[in-house]
């Protein structure tokens, strides 16, 4: 990300943005009653709430769940006129950039609306959900729609595209955002994170069938065995590339997990998983010998979104003993090896190489193990909850003049349960980068978004990163929101002695603090990953 985003620019002011949205409904609303205007006043965008509100509300909310359920119904409805208006503007898009911004926006609230969907489905069936789910589907609801922004501001046609496909749908998400915070019982024994007390405790609903479980927690030949998909150079392979192997397990009628099996050899070919097929897992023959690769980027004109070799929105995807890879360079921007949308998601003895943008954590709740992470700047960024565990990150040789930043985490709403987290991993220098020495600056990251939030725990730190550790984005904006924390690192560069000294960097001594920010509590991982068949330390 070479570009800068204010939260103000997306969630733009309720009152202007308001005037908008009365130009482009004809009719007046009817008055909202008192009781409307109580309940939206407890929220961060009270105007569209009560406007919204007051056209769809037959009667004011008894209770806050009620409420939520309500605000959700309303953003959804308005996100569904928000899709209609993006179709129509598409006919406008008389050149490459605006179609590439453009396609972006309709696939991302397509991805909304489902996961608006999603919740409102839980919300008024038996399903079993927490509110710390509600909380990670509302926060990637309006994770997506920053990413529509983004997308046109990597094009320089925000003021084409934005306009145009608003319609308050941010603003009503982080209502709802808000509301289900309020209803989540959080430690208050700490601001830190506001996560749950017992959220490794919830009876989570088993992700898995008994027979995909067995299958998950036999060792790797086992699940090669029984994969149903194999992908394959050879001239006999039926799958020779694994798109096309995606499709196929897409398509199919297989009940359950679906193991696509990719034999040795280079891959050149962009590769998506969409929000419509879950459970497939794919399993390579090794990070040396499983390759797959591409060359996208903004500079060969595709969004920071759309030009990941690999992309993965269907739920619980997982991957294993693969490369990604974006060859790029380190000249054409950003260029994302790999990007991920998808919940309860697992990365085990992957590898993702690229230059400025390498991973994409977009968003919900992921889990990287013994991951090697290879880039220059921004190589992890994005707004999911992510934890990296006993993985090694790699920093290359930038152009001149450039310096390296390890994250760029994008948490551009106070109640979105979001943030990376490194964990028992290793932050050193790529082969490359040893000879230059500190004439190449090393920060650990810097805050996309008002309050981004990154944590490295028990992490080495090799003599690159440097003293002064974290990076600001835009002279001193957001240094007093974002939320930065040290804990218990080792290493040449772990000295906290001379780290910057913003009120939003915090030096954690308190083993209960760093807790908040373990498997086991950030991504509630006791609930999901021991299904995974994939190790993990849920605590420190």
């Amino acid at each position: 990300m070479a570009y800068y985003l204010s939260l103000n620019l997306l969630l733009i002011t309720p009152l202007i943005l308001f005037s908008t949205v009365t130009h482009i409904v004809s009719q007046d609303p009817p008055l909202s009653s008192a009781d409307i205007n109580e309940w939206c006043e407890t929220v961060p965008h009270p105007e569209p709430c009560k406007y919204f509100m007051a056209q769809k509300m037959v009667k004011p909310p008894k209770e806050k769940s009620e409420f939520r359920k309500m605000i959700i119904e309303v953003a959804l409805d308005r996100a569904r006129h928000a899709q209609t208006h993006v179709w129509q503007w598409g006919t406008r898009c008389d050149d490459h950039k605006k179609r590439a911004a453009w396609a972006d926006c309709v696939n991302l609230y397509d991805h909304t609306i489902s996961q608006l969907n999603y919740t409102l489905e839980r919300l008024t069936t038996n399903c079993s959900f927490t509110d710390f789910d509600v909380q990670t589907w509302l926060s990637s609801a309006l994770t997506n729609l920053e990413t529509c922004f983004r997308g046109s501001e990597d094009m320089n046609v925000t003021t084409f595209i934005w306009p145009h496909v608003s319609y308050n749908v941010s603003e009503l998400i982080s209502n709802g955002l808000a509301i289900n915070q309020g209803l989540m019982n959080y430690d208050n024994s700490t601001n830190y994170g506001n996560f749950t007390n017992n959220a490794t405790n919830q009876n989570y609903p088993s992700w898995l069938s008994l027979n995909n479980r067995r299958l998950l927690l036999g060792n790797r030949s086992l699940l090669v065995d029984k994969a149903m998909f194999i992908v394959s150079k050879s001239r006999s392979a039926r799958y020779k590339t694994i798109q096309s192997a995606i499709d196929a397990a897409a398509k199919s009628n297989v009940v359950g997990r679906k193991v696509i099996y990719i034999k040795k050899g280079i891959y050149r070919e962009n590769i998506y998983v969409n929000p419509y097929t879950n459970d497939v897992t794919l399993i390579g023959d090794g990070m040396k010998n499983t390759i797959v690769t591409s060359s996208r980027s903004v500079k060969s004109g595709f969004t920071t979104y759309n030009s990941a070799t690999a992309g993965v929105d269907g739920l619980r995807f997982i991957a294993r003993d693969i490369t990604f890879s974006n060859t790029a360079g380190p000249q054409n921007g950003q260029a994302v090896a790999f990007r991920s949308g998808s919940d309860l998601s697992v990365f085990y003895k992957c590898a993702f190489y690229g230059y400025q943008d390498t991973l994409f954590v977009h968003s919900q709740r992921q889990f990287y193990k013994m991951c090697y992470i290879f880039g220059t700047i921004d190589i992890i960024f994005g707004n999911a909850a992510a934890v990296f565990q006993n993985c090694k990150i790699y920093v290359r040789k930038p152009i001149w003049g450039q310096a390296n930043v390890i994250t760029a985490q994008g948490r551009a709403d106070p109640n979105q349960n979001t943030g990376i987290v490194i964990h028992n991993s290793r932050i050193m220098a790529n082969k490359d980068l040893e000879p230059m020495g500190r004439s190449v600056i090393t920060y650990l990251g810097r805050p996309w978004q008002e309050f981004s939030r990154t944590i490295i725990m028990k992490t080495y730190m090799g003599s690159l990163v440097d003293p002064l550790g974290w990076m600001p984005w835009n002279g001193n904006m957001f240094l007093n929101t974002l939320y930065y924390g040290e804990y218990s690192n080792y290493g040449p560069g772990s000295k906290v002695s001379k780290r910057v000294k913003w009120a939003g960097f915090h030096v954690i001594r308190s083993p209960n603090v760093a807790s908040l920010f373990t498997v086991g509590r950030f991504i509630s991982g006791k609930s999901w990953l021991s299904s995974t068949g994939v190790p993990f330390t849920p605590g420190l």
